[in-house]
């Protein structure tokens, strides 16, 4: 799955709206947050994650790591924030 550009930045305006929804924190990359990140994504499909100050990884490292263990797009990274999307078919108006 490969966005446009177009596409891709019509999902970076639509994330500026967006609260995090998934928090990385102390316990880091754990197989129950990719699990929260994969029934949130199923839901919702564009997804704003959260890292803690405490975790030791970067933004753009653990949003890559997240984003392929669910499947997932990298939409942005600012900060200690990343976003991702997955399309689900099912939604409507999408």
């Amino acid at each position: 799955m490969t966005l446009s550009g177009k596409d891709r930045a019509a999902l970076r305006a639509e994330c500026n709206q967006l609260q995090a929804t998934v928090h990385v924190g102390k316990e880091g990359m754990s197989q129950a947050l990719v699990q929260s990140l994969d029934d949130a994504l199923r839901t919702h499909e564009l997804v704003k994650v959260a890292l803690n100050r405490s975790v030791d990884v970067t933004a753009k490292a653990a949003a890559s790591e997240l984003a392929d263990s669910v499947g997932a797009e990298v939409i942005q990274t600012i900060g200690k924030t990343a976003t991702l999307y997955r399309r689900n078919p099912e939604i409507k108006g999408k």
